[in-house]
């Protein structure tokens, strides 16, 4: 069984429509993450942080080669405005910026003078700001970083302002903050705490600040990884349980996609937004469904 129906609204909102297996697109990373769709190239990129590198899925031919490596021990990856590869560098403790001719900018590296934990997930707002979690999950050992003290202290998720790139706290008191995601308006910020077990949800005030948010959903089983949502208004969360878990507006979980291996990330695309990209541990899969995730344009909310 690949649906799993919790809520009726789950079937009546095609959630449970489209392909009746997951298609597995390469197999042999030692943990997958942060799977972006190119719409420009029609290719897949996603990180395989234990192996210090990314890998690219071409969508067109089905061949799976190397995209960088070393790649700083790479997590989470985004789109900007301008079409251009946002990395989550976990080892190397920033995020960064791939440019148009394949040299890399650095976005963020520091906060108040001190290094970042380990940037998880990022997002862009339609205003340009880029906004990203920084966990310890990079540090706490040397799999998937290397291990060091926390030079900040905590856990937080942070803005960059697109006209100065000065770096703003903007949420704190998580234990562990994962995915992030923006409402399709733009108005609330979604972020996953993987070890509180639940997604806080906050309001985006007009000059890029939020408010103390509140908790949306409690993880019922395993823990919250990355959180996407679809045109609906849908928020769909990598689990870790083997499965990703579809919930309503309301907060209500209608449904579950259960896949054979723990679920860390995942991602829409191909030419009609409605292919779902999973990576889970040691591989990547697909699934075209009859639900489809938000548009790139005109706010390039999610890529």
């Amino acid at each position: 069984m690949l649906y799993e129906v919790l809520d009726d609204r789950f079937r009546t909102g095609r959630c449970a429509a489209g392909d009746s297996k997951l298609e597995t697109l390469f197999e042999g990373c030692r943990w997958a993450e942060g799977p972006l769709y190119v719409p420009a190239g029609r290719y897949l990129v996603w990180s395989d942080i234990p192996n210090d590198r990314m890998l690219r899925w071409d969508e067109t031919t089905g061949k799976v080669g190397v995209f960088r490596s070393p790649a700083g021990h790479p997590n989470g990856n985004t789109l900007d405005a301008e079409g251009r590869l946002v990395t989550c560098e976990q080892g190397n403790r920033r995020v960064t910026r791939t440019e148009h001719d394949g040299s890399i900018t650095v976005i963020a590296d520091r906060y108040d003078g001190r290094r970042f934990n380990s940037p998880n997930d990022a997002a862009v707002r339609s205003d340009g700001s880029i906004w990203f979690s920084d966990p310890d999950f990079g540090i706490t050992s040397d799999y998937e970083g290397h291990r060091a003290e926390s030079e900040i202290g905590a856990c937080n998720v942070y803005r960059v302002d697109p006209r100065d790139g000065e770096v703003r706290l903007v949420a704190d008191g998580f234990l562990g903050p994962n995915g992030l995601v923006f409402s399709l308006d733009e108005q609330r910020l979604y972020v996953s705490d993987t070890r509180a077990n639940h997604i806080r949800v906050f309001t985006v005030r007009d000059d890029g600040t939020l408010d103390d948010g509140e908790v949306f959903v409690t993880c019922s089983a395993g823990t919250f990884d990355n959180i996407r949502f679809d045109d609906g208004g849908r928020l769909w969360a990598a689990a870790m349980d083997g499965g990703v878990h579809c919930y309503d507006p309301d907060g209500t979980l209608l449904g579950r996609l259960l896949v054979p291996e723990v679920v860390a990330n995942i991602r829409w695309g191909g030419a009609k937004r409605n292919r779902l990209f999973i990576a889970a541990d040691t591989t990547l899969y697909s699934l075209v469904m009859g639900v489809t995730g938000p548009p790139l344009l005109p706010a390039f909310r999610q890529a």
